[in-house]
């Protein structure tokens, strides 16, 4: 952490610095009419520079403070490269070490787009590209490990018992070895011969096989070079989506997860939205499942993210759904997060529209010691009370004896301090007593 301190301030410091000449640069531009050729290209220069070092310092782990090899998001949504995070984790901290939250769960995705930015930048830039977890974590797949588990993948095509045998390996193998994840699609055809047994009949008519054979195909998605390969073959979305359907609550919770994985992409959150993944999503979270609840919830936010899924989800009665499991107290940060994510749709804005429903984001921003939570329930109420005089008047009332929002002006993240500023100014000119 020493480290990571001591390259942050190095960073900042530069950044600073470059600020500081530009503006002195700037200023001579403005001030003088004759300033010349010399000075315009020393101000791209430095504005060249000055990009350089703000990119660098985005692609730095924040625990870790060097240039992500193996960036990953964590369930707070914020990237750190893989070996920090996981070591963070493995020493028992189930909170995220920038936003302290408390984690939904410990899985990390593969931030695809920060690790095309880091390879792209350091190309350009003559720099080393950061060695991934992959490569760096000792193990080497020889002739025979391949050929091992190219036997393994083999046996899907045999017995009952030995594509059983074969499955729980495949799942042991890409679950320890991220090398034999990135081996997976040398392979002649392997999605087809890895999912095969489960296109013969019912998906589940063996849910021991088919549980062993999706957490598999999960822990196939790890690697970002394999997400496209997936999301091509023709059999590969519509199996997951079934296996959310049908299934053991282990299967259906890592079928949800790799769909999740699979809609990081803009095309292929559209392409899984239409083939049918929001009912099996939505009644997975529905059921309220502890352990598949949360990866539901996770899966329909990503998939929420393209404008025509979120319709989706809100005509299927997500909203309804959400705000009964938030009363209940369950799943709270998660579950809100998700509402503002569907907040910004003319018809879930008619479904907050309710008393009740601004009572309870008021008692949640007075109650949680989340900063996100609340910045995501004061976000909702921008979207849901803006316009609407009568739940204005609610969030006036309330803050009388509470002074919810006003707290949130003052001490909330920025775009808590955007969201509840602008509701104080309306309500301000609406109404005479100041919150």
């Amino acid at each position: 952490m020493a480290e990571k301190e001591e390259s942050s301030a190095a960073g900042g410091g530069r950044e600073e610095e470059l600020k500081k000449e530009l503006q002195s640069v700037v200023k001579k531009i403005v001030d003088e009419d004759n300033y010349g050729t010399e000075i315009t290209l020393k101000a791209i220069s430095i504005l060249s520079d000055l990009s350089d070092t703000v990119l660098t310092k985005k692609f730095r782990c924040p625990i870790s403070g060097e240039i992500m090899g193996d960036p990953v998001v964590l369930s707070s949504g914020l990237t750190y490269d893989r070996p920090s995070i996981q070591k963070w984790l493995n020493e028992g901290n189930l909170t995220c070490p920038q936003s302290k939250e408390v984690l939904s769960h410990t899985i990390l995705t593969p931030n695809c787009l920060v690790r095309k930015l880091i390879s792209s930048w350091c190309k350009g830039h003559g720099v080393a590209v950061p060695r991934s977890h992959q490569d760096t974590n000792g193990e080497i797949i020889t002739e025979f490990d391949r050929l091992y588990f190219n036997s393994l993948v083999t046996e899907m095509f045999s017995s009952l018992t030995d594509r059983k045998e074969a499955a729980k390996e495949l799942r042991r193998l890409t679950t320890a070895a991220p090398s034999y994840r990135a081996v997976f699609f040398e392979f002649t055809d392997p999605i087809s011969r890895l999912i095969g047994p489960l296109l013969e009949g019912s998906v589940d008519s063996d849910p021991e096989l088919q549980e062993d054979l999706i957490t598999t195909f999960m822990n196939l998605l790890v690697d970002c070079d394999n997400m496209k390969l997936v999301a091509d073959h023709p059999d590969a979305i519509p199996l997951l989506i079934k296996s959310v359907e049908f299934g053991t609550i282990e299967t259906r919770k890592n079928a949800a997860v790799a769909l999740s994985m699979l809609s990081s992409d803009n095309d292929r959150r559209l392409m899984i939205g239409n083939a049918g993944a929001p009912m099996p999503l939505f009644q997975l979270l529905r059921e309220g499942h502890p352990i598949a609840m949360k990866e539901a919830a996770s899966a329909i936010l990503n998939q929420c993210v393209e404008y025509s899924n979120k319709e989706k989800f809100i005509e299927l009665g997500a909203v309804k759904v959400l705000l009964e499991k938030i009363r209940e107290g369950k799943l709270v940060d998660e579950l809100i997060n998700l509402v503002a994510q569907l907040s910004t749709h003319p018809k879930a804005v008619n479904e907050l529209s309710e008393l009740d429903t601004v009572h309870c984001l008021l008692g949640i921003i007075r109650e949680t010691e989340s900063e996100r939570t609340k910045e995501n329930c004061v976000a909702i109420l921008y979207n849901v009370c803006l316009n609407d005089v009568g739940l204005l008047k609610v969030i006036w009332t309330e803050g009388i004896e509470h002074q919810t929002l006003a707290k949130l002006v003052d001490t909330g993240t920025a775009r808590a301090k955007r969201k509840a500023t602008a509701l104080a100014t309306k309500i301000g000119k609406l109404f005479p007593t100041v919150l």
